[in-house]
């Protein structure tokens, strides 16, 4: 498992096993580089029979798939706002999450906005933060 997805997550179980049972995820800050965990995450998730949306201003296609400038431009419903960017930019994915009527949000290892995680419980939304999908993802999907 790459390093990235490493560290101990800390989400309530239940949290994570409803995001998990979702299926259309939006991935902010998707990367088109291999290497980058906004890249293979989004790519473990679409191997393991995900549908995902990936958001990035910059870019037309990743992981085949086409590519929006932000979430509000995504002309479907989406599940899960999955968050890839750094802490000080969480808030605007968060709202738009909340504005797109998202059941839930995601923000990967190392990301958090105690303010914007609130503002989405309060509008009734799933929130993890500071957590792995890829890890809770494998960690949920091997035997007992």
């Amino acid at each position: 498992m790459p390093e990235f997805c490493r560290l101990s997550g800390s989400a309530p179980e239940d949290a994570v096993a409803r995001v998990l049972a979702l299926k259309t995820f939006a991935v902010v800050g998707c990367s088109p580089k291999p290497e980058r965990p906004a890249h293979y995450v989004a790519a473990y998730l679409k191997e393991n029979g995900y549908r995902i949306v990936p958001v990035n201003p910059g870019q037309k296609e990743i992981l085949g798939e086409t590519c929006y400038p932000s979430v509000e431009a995504i002309p479907f419903p989406v599940d899960v706002v999955a968050v890839f960017r750094r802490p000080e930019e969480a808030l605007e994915p968060i709202l738009a999450a909340i504005a797109k009527k998202a059941k839930a949000v995601w923000l990967q290892d190392g990301i958090t906005h105690p303010v914007g995680e609130e503002m989405a419980r309060q509008a009734g939304l799933i929130v993890v933060s500071d957590d792995c999908l890829m890890r809770r993802h494998s960690r949920a999907a091997k035997p007992r």
